[in-house]
């Protein structure tokens, strides 16, 4: 499991999680500010992302194991007082060591995201179908490369792409083999209350509570189509009603992206805070 660790070791940690289908280089615009700042920066790249290992058997990919191993790289490493940024499936997943270690975190700061278990008559988008499909999502995400050839390069700005970020998100899945851990992500989006992974994010939010009481900020992406404003209100809200929130109106769901000129200075005005 590869990760970016940067900054002084005895400077406060900040633990940036991203989700699927990008890795640590979606938070490349973010390191060197905190660093500059004093901060500890670690960026983990989930197996099967950036430069960690890319196993072909999808059991590796489970949400829950997903978790397992980044808690266990933030034990090792030993890390206290951390402030943990999470955006896409990195909120379920990076979520989870504050929710299971709340005496090593001091705050959140959460972007386009969800921990909670889904309502009963949760729809899912005709394209999720489509990728949840026997052989389809496989010569869809693995065989035509299309999350990220198509959906990734799609929802960022326009103006924000170019060849050197194309070849920074092809990179590092080169084979369809090593595309297994892409395909795995969007099939595991719950659309019941019942199930493993709803089972998993319930456990989260619950673990979450302590937080009401401790530093939590927001940032979110108004243009996007998987988690529009809506979202935030009908489940992050309610969670946190006195946490301020950083509104993008032209960002969408890779807010990293696409405004982190934005997003920047207010995480380091929240983490002086």
């Amino acid at each position: 499991m590869h990760y970016v660790d940067e900054g002084p070791r005895d400077g406060r940690p900040v633990v940036l999680v991203h989700g699927n289908p990008t890795w640590g280089y979606l938070y490349r615009h973010f390191i060197t500010p905190l660093v500059e700042a004093g901060y500890r920066v670690v960026v983990p790249d989930h197996p099967g992302s950036g430069r960690s290992a890319a196993p072909s058997n999808a059991s590796a990919y489970t949400i829950p194991r997903h978790s397992e191993r980044l808690i266990a790289l933030m034990d090792s490493l030993g890390l206290e007082d951390a402030t943990v940024v999470v955006q896409d499936w990195g909120g379920p997943i990076g979520l989870s060591w504050p929710a299971h270690r709340p005496d090593k975190v001091r705050s959140l700061y959460i972007m386009n995201t969800f921990a909670h278990r889904p309502p009963p008559g949760t729809k899912v988008p005709q394209i999720l179908r489509f990728i949840r499909a026997p052989l389809v999502g496989e010569v869809m995400i693995k065989a035509r490369h299309a999350f990220v050839r198509k959906l990734l390069f799609q929802a960022i700005r326009r103006d924000r792409r170019n060849d050197t970020l194309r070849a920074a998100y092809l990179a590092p899945h080169p084979t369809y083999a090593s595309r297994t851990g892409i395909l795995v992500f969007p099939r595991q989006i719950p659309d019941s209350p019942t199930g493993s992974v709803s089972d998993f994010l319930d456990e989260v939010h619950t673990g979450l509570m302590p937080f009401r009481d401790r530093p939590v900020a927001f940032a979110w992406g108004t243009k996007d189509p998987v988690f529009p404003p809506g979202v935030y209100k009908r489940l992050w809200q309610p969670d946190f009603p006195d946490a301020p929130i950083l509104w993008l109106d032209k960002a969408g769901h890779f807010l990293q992206e696409d405004a982190p000129e934005l997003i920047v200075p207010n995480l380091l005005e929240f983490l002086e805070r």
